[in-house]
């Protein structure tokens, strides 16, 4: 594709609990009780995981745990095709699909990109983690620059952190991809994308549209509003388990993007679909969750379906763990599509029993099938949190899969 790439470096904040993370080589520390066992170091010569886990209790996951779901596992440097379903292992080899590499040959759609500030939203104003004195790196014979304060425990929700809020402005940017075959003023299905901009997702569908195994869709990434976890704009846009984020971007978003790329998006739900990596995933599954009469396609990979949410909310107490523990086994079926993956080394933290993201994941495979939803769901050995050689290897079949069963729509 013939764009302009934008290069983001994205400071994720510390969460209370999480400790640096460990490198591949680094033996993984015993994991606690009822945490899946560890398994055994990868051959020689195997390329390292991206993406690594988080602290000394993030070891490498088994994917035979008995206590997981039974899963088919899959020869090395295979995966699913966009007609299963179920459970799967794929891995430790990730090779690039062929449609992640620019080809010369098929037509190539148009990426742009606008700023929102937030200034002119109604709905996310801006936030972030109170700052506190005594930060490391203040210049010499000066005052020590502000540091995000530290979470604090509160007695009255059950030892849940507080995190104290300032007001934050932020400008984010939302990169639209608009194909080649894209009629100007028809009605078109689309994709959201959280942490924009994704470049391999433009590449892709490029080559997918070309081949005709998706539909001619738009794609709007959208960046978030900054720093990361509990306390900041972006904790608090993904992880509120609400459908506040997909009423913003259907308010402040779409609107915006139909008026400055002269493009009519789909309002059929079917027609819409939504992806994200890490709490982008847990956010695109809300958006779906809390509004599926706005969409009913999703995409995530090493999906925080945990509890990071902040501020507290009774309705939920465990955030997005939630969705695993009773909405999905509680609630009726939703006309929900959901294609899920994680990482052998995905994330852990110990400071509770709520942030095993491996854990999370394989109890919402669980739910899923219990529930008989349409889901596709990936374990991939040698990876780590939000593996990009993963994804290489498996979104064009992931978006092939998600889009399943589409039919052009009037609305």
């Amino acid at each position: 594709m013939k764009t302009t790439q934008w290069i983001f470096a994205i400071v994720f904040g510390v969460a209370a609990g999480v400790v640096p993370a460990l490198t591949q080589n680094a033996p993984p520390a015993a994991p606690q009780a009822g945490a899946p066992a560890t398994a055994a170091p990868g051959a020689p010569g195997q390329a390292p995981a991206r993406g690594g886990a988080r602290g000394p209790g993030a070891p490498t996951r088994d994917p035979h745990n008995p206590a997981y779901p039974p899963a088919k596992e899959l020869p090395d440097g295979t995966i699913p095709t966009p007609d299963d379903e179920g459970n799967f292992i794929i891995g430790p080899t990730h090779n690039p699909a062929p449609e992640t590499v620019v080809k010369e040959d098929v037509p190539h759609g148009t990426v742009a990109m606008f700023e929102m500030k937030s200034t002119d939203s109604k709905i996310y104003p801006g936030i972030a983690r109170a700052p506190r004195a005594g930060g490391p790196g203040a210049p010499a014979g000066g005052p020590a620059p502000a540091a995000p304060a530290a979470a604090a425990p509160n007695p009255a929700t059950s030892g849940r952190a507080v995190v104290a809020t300032v007001p934050m402005p932020y400008t984010r940017r939302v990169t639209v991809y608009v194909p080649k075959q894209y009629v100007p003023g028809t009605i078109a299905p689309f994709i959201v994308g959280a942490d924009g901009p994704d470049q391999m997702l433009f590449t892709v569908l490029d080559n997918l549209i070309a081949q005709k195994r998706v539909p001619v869709m738009i794609a709007v990434s959208i960046s978030n509003g900054g720093g990361d976890a509990q306390g900041s704009e972006r904790g608090l846009e993904y992880d509120t388990m609400s459908g506040l984020y997909a009423e913003f971007v259907e308010k402040e978003v779409l609107p915006l993007v139909e008026k400055n790329y002269n493009v009519k998006l789909s309002k059929n739900p079917d027609s819409r679909a939504t992806m994200g990596g890490s709490s982008g995933g847990s956010a695109a599954l809300a958006m779906a969750w809390y509004h599926p009469d706005l969409y009913h396609r999703v995409l995530t990979y090493s999906g925080t379906y945990v509890n990071q949410q902040s501020p507290y909310n009774p309705a939920t107490p465990h955030g997005a763990w939630n969705f695993h523990e009773t909405l999905i086994p509680n609630s009726p079926v939703k006309p929900i599509r959901l294609w899920m993956e994680v990482g052998d080394r995905d994330n852990l933290i110990l400071r509770d029993d709520y942030h095993d993201w491996v854990l999370a994941n394989e109890h919402m495979a669980r739910v899923l099938a219990a529930k008989k939803y349409h889901y596709q769901f990936i374990f991939a050995v040698n990876a780590g949190h939000t593996d990009r050689t993963v994804k290489a290897q498996t979104l064009p079949m992931a978006l092939e899969w998600v889009w399943k069963g589409y039919k052009p729509s009037s609305r």
